[in-house]
């Protein structure tokens, strides 16, 4: 943990609000160039429905209806041509941006405004999570208001990753960033849950020797504290990250299997909303209407 960190986590004992969201959706895509020279990897498609659509549903299968987009000033516009301001699928976006790529914590610094006192989900705009259990444990962890919570999967190549190691009672003893030789299997994904007061942690970091504010150094921060949570994904859970060519594809076949055989859909931000009764059968059924093809009949299917 830098030196300049705080040996003790901001005074959060007041009431907070309810958890609010964050999709950072920014970078240059340079490991996807040519295809993101001129927009961003997160509006680039994943089978059928933008990149951005994943994430997106994550957060509201989360129950989190007040979410920020964090992206670059060439594609603000773009993505709120995309996404506008939420109602049509009974959430709120507000958009921020980052001006360059200066490290994963950095938009809990650009979004303290929108975050204010309330807890916060980060996830990173091209992350995709699936698996039949994930909405109910996601609304358990987001209820955790005084915990931070990473979510961590197995991988055969932990190196590439951030590294969690966890002891037999699922107590999180170190997290490393590519370490040369990890500690275990387990990856840190992009996705994180922090509590009230994290914006204030996020400042206080000192940039790294690549001049980032690195996640990592937060985790830690709140693990000093004994205040980090690991939530483990596992057999029947999926984590794809699409930020590379063979990434993206691997993540359209997946997505492309499983909506094929059983006829459903994948991250539609639509059907969320009309689970959780944030839009109407009504409401729905326009935006089927809206969207058409192949996409606007599997919506009409629920109905069915």
């Amino acid at each position: 943990m830098p030196d300049s960190m705080p040996d003790t986590m901001p005074d959060t004992m007041k009431e907070s609000a309810p958890r609010r969201g964050i999709i950072l959706a920014g970078g240059t895509g340079s490991r996807l160039w040519p295809a993101t020279r001129v927009v961003s990897k997160q509006l680039l498609p994943v089978y059928n429905k933008p990149m951005i659509y994943y994430p997106l549903s994550t957060l509201m299968l989360a129950g989190i209806t007040e979410i920020a987009v964090i992206t670059t000033p060439e594609d603000a516009e773009r993505f709120r041509s995309l996404l506008g301001d939420g109602a049509a699928w009974g959430v709120r976006f507000e958009y921020f941006v980052q001006e360059a790529p200066r490290g994963i914590a950095e938009a809990l610094v650009i979004a303290a405004p929108f975050i204010g006192d309330a807890s916060v989900a980060l996830i990173l705009g091209d992350n995709l999570f699936f698996g039949a259990t994930l909405g109910r444990r996601l609304e358990a962890v987001s209820a955790k208001d005084d915990l931070a919570s990473i979510w961590v999967y197995p991988v055969s190549d932990p190196g590439r990753y951030g590294v969690a190691e966890i002891d037999g009672e699922g107590r999180i003893r170190s997290i490393e960033e590519k370490p040369a030789a990890p500690k275990s299997h387990l990856a840190v994904t992009g996705l994180y849950f922090y509590p009230p007061g994290v914006s204030e942690m996020a400042h206080r970091l000192e940039p790294s020797a690549r001049g980032e504010l690195e996640i990592t150094d937060l985790n830690r921060a709140y693990l000093d504290a004994g205040r980090l949570h690991a939530e483990t994904l596992g057999r029947g859970d999926a984590w794809l990250d699409t930020g590379t060519p063979g990434a993206l594809a691997d993540a359209t076949a997946f997505v492309r299997a499983v909506e094929e055989r059983q006829g459903l859909l994948v991250a539609s931000p639509e059907e969320v909303a009309f689970r959780r009764g944030w839009i109407t059968a009504a409401a729905l059924r326009r935006l089927a209407d809206g969207v058409g093809g192949e996409y606007g009949a599997r919506l009409l299917s629920l109905f069915a």
